[in-house]
């Protein structure tokens, strides 16, 4: 199926109600007023005119119904310029909104390109069902869901889930009120708490300037990073013990917990999950570096990745958490406590960003002999 027409992303919330902005007038509005991060205008866009539109880390085919030059900051976007509001297509239209420029691409052959490429990076969630962050994370992610799902080489069997019979000869299938079949498992699936993530709009931009320095232009990010992941949460805890913000429950309780079982779930999911192709030769290098290498002294320079990479890695692990907790057990009270602390972490990403993340300059381009093992 095609991304345009897939369900809206699981790490994005319902927009608010937007108020109307006349189209007459809204359209007339000339002047991009906004440059991107090379000092280019963002392209312009007019009404009706088909586009592709980031929304999360993915990014979908829409239609510009709105157009509005702001002057001052919005209260939404807390940017200045042109905005448009859009509708997704296949989506219900309480997921219209309004976006920045910076969140769209010409609907052409390179945003095309771009929009396949994001959503084969992003097809693959670990597979993780334990029942508490830190030990989800030290089962480490699975190969897929087919089994859990109640496939061929799980312990239901695929008979089962296809409509076959249990070991007590019950039926294990029923139909909805569609007449269609459904397995407990799906039925299980369904009543699992849903955690949703508000990435702040830079981070998005990050995640994607990410993608294609890696991807595209043959970078890596040099290590070890400073701040590590470790450093990171450490700041994070000591600025949430300073400013208490008044969302977070039980702070000085529950901190160490989701702290120690987010660096856990980003050691065992790194290379499992957490790099591009064009990285794994560099995990190599960094695994010889502190793990296997014959010069590493094991508790001495020995390190985990949380130790050696930094900020452009955890993120890309931080948007990845829904997928985990839609395979966990937790229970609805614990994802809402995960959740929250989660979104209060992204936002303090969010305002410490020129610190943490590495600008394209500080990216490493690797050269040929690079390029030619880590694609062999």
């Amino acid at each position: 199926m095609s991304t345009t027409s897939s369900a809206p992303p699981s790490n994005t919330p319902n927009p608010p109600n937007l108020p109307s902005t006349g189209g007459a007038n809204a359209s007339a509005a000339s002047g991009s007023g906004t440059k991107d991060s090379n000092g280019a205008p963002y392209p312009e866009y007019v009404l009706n005119e088909r586009v592709l539109c980031y929304h999360g880390p993915l990014m979908y085919e829409a239609k510009v119904l709105k157009v509005q030059n702001m002057e001052e900051p919005s209260q939404l976007t807390g940017k200045t310029g042109m905005h448009y509001f859009v509708h997704y297509k296949g989506w219900k239209q309480t997921w219209d909104e309004w976006v920045h420029a910076s969140r769209l691409l010409k609907h052409d052959d390179k945003g095309l390109e771009l929009q396949k490429t994001l959503k084969a990076a992003h097809d693959h969630p670990p597979n993780l069902a334990a029942p508490g962050l830190a030990s989800v994370a030290a089962g480490g992610p699975g190969k897929g869901s087919a089994a859990h799902a109640g496939g061929a080489g799980s312990k239901h069997g695929g008979g089962a889930a296809a409509g076959g019979t249990s070991a007590s000869g019950r039926q294990t299938v029923r139909k909805d009120a569609r007449g269609t079949k459904r397995s407990r498992d799906e039925d299980d699936a369904a009543r699992k708490p849903e955690m949703k993530l508000i990435v702040p709009e830079m981070l998005k931009r990050q995640l994607v300037n990410d993608w294609e320095w890696v991807t595209k232009h043959c970078m890596t990010v040099p290590f070890p990073r400073n701040p590590t992941v470790v450093e990171i949460l450490k700041e994070f805890a000591e600025y949430v013990v300073s400013e208490n913000p008044s969302n977070l429950k039980d702070p000085n309780l529950l901190l160490p917990t989701i702290t120690s079982g987010l660096q856990t779930y980003f050691d065992k999911a790194f290379g499992n999950n957490l790099l591009y192709r064009f990285e794994r030769k560099q995990y190599s290098e960094a695994r010889i570096q502190y793990v296997t290498g014959k010069h590493v002294q094991i508790g001495v320079t020995e390190k985990e990745m949380s130790e050696v990479f930094g900020a452009e890695h955890f993120l890309r692990m931080m948007v990845s958490l829904p997928g985990m907790i839609a395979q966990s057990t937790l229970d609805p009270e614990s994802v809402a406590l995960i959740k929250e602390y989660a979104n209060e972490l992204l936002r303090y990403m969010d305002r410490e960003r020129e610190r943490l993340f590495l600008t394209q300059e500080e990216y490493e381009y690797r050269g040929a002999d690079y390029q030619n093992q880590a694609r062999s």
